[in-house]
């Protein structure tokens, strides 16, 4: 049987920005995975989104480059997928990557939530099943 929690790791974040400046969300290593889906669920507002992920050798994200656009179909809510191949065409050494977010209205909220998956190798805990 396959363990999800071995094989994906998970993790949200509260996004309230309070401008409508391009916002990173969380810089991630890449390493121990093949791919990331980042999906953006909004809890307040409706004005428009943009929505890239940018990739960067550094776990800062200093000198970030654009690994990819996002296009949405539909509003509020809206997912991107990146693999090791939007990585690689991005640049050699994209190692971290993070959404960058852009809302149209300082009050706009929400929820993003990261799927790291395709780990390179299985490990135990990879998601929490206990948030504190």
């Amino acid at each position: 049987m396959i363990n999800l929690t071995e094989q994906l790791k998970q993790t949200g974040y509260d996004f309230d920005p309070n401008a409508t400046t391009a916002t990173s969300i969380a810089w991630v290593d890449m390493s121990e995975f093949c791919s990331l889906l980042v999906a953006f669920i909004r809890t307040v507002g409706t004005s428009s989104l943009t929505f890239i992920v940018q990739g960067s050798a550094s776990s800062d994200g200093s000198g970030p480059v654009l690994v990819k656009t996002i296009t949405m179909a539909a509003q509020p809510d809206a997912v991107g997928e990146i693999d090791t191949n939007d990585i690689m065409n991005a640049g050699t050494d994209l190692r971290y990557v993070s959404a960058v977010l852009t809302v149209g209205t300082a009050t706009d909220e929400g929820v993003v939530v990261y799927t790291l998956g395709n780990a390179k190798h299985e490990k135990l805990a990879l998601t929490a099943d206990i948030v504190a």
